[in-house]
């Protein structure tokens, strides 16, 4: 188990990443307190959860808590870089979900709902699952708290 902890969290990237994982990690922080708490303009769970079940996503309570907490707290482990790979995997999945459900019929353009922002945060999270969190993270205390041990 700590050998593949270890794996998870092992990087090679550099500061660069960082230039990637806070604008990401805080745009996906406010995703996620719009759904889950009503913050920032949002619905809240009750409200995002009543339109997610009239697009087909139900049950839209538990839905809407699932993308708003993969969101939420996979925004905050990007931010500070802590399990950045599984959390970047977790977000990967919640944008193909709203690229497919919400946004892909209504084509590229953001101005028509269309799925480019959606598509760019897909391409930073898988960025960052491949990457790693890079040198300014947690994920290299971590690292080094296993290696004493």
């Amino acid at each position: 188990m700590k050998t593949l902890l270890k794996a998870i969290i092992a990087t090679k990237a550099g500061y660069s990443t960082l230039a990637l994982r806070i604008p990401i990690g805080i745009i996906f922080i406010a995703h996620g307190a719009q759904k889950l708490f009503g913050w920032f303009g949002g619905y809240g769970l009750e409200g995002t959860g009543g339109w997610m079940e009239s697009i087909g996503l139900s049950p839209g309570y538990l839905m809407a808590l699932l993308a708003g907490s993969g969101e939420f707290f996979g925004g905050l482990f990007i931010l500070f870089g802590l399990l950045t790979r599984p959390a970047a995997v977790a977000l990967s999945v919640t944008m193909v979900v709203a690229i497919f459900a919400v946004h892909f019929e209504n084509g590229l353009f953001m101005s028509n709902n269309g799925y480019e922002f959606g598509l760019a945060l897909l391409a930073a999270s898988v960025s960052l699952a491949f990457s790693g969190a890079g040198k300014l993270a947690l994920d290299n205390l971590l690292n080094k708290a296993l290696a004493k041990n």
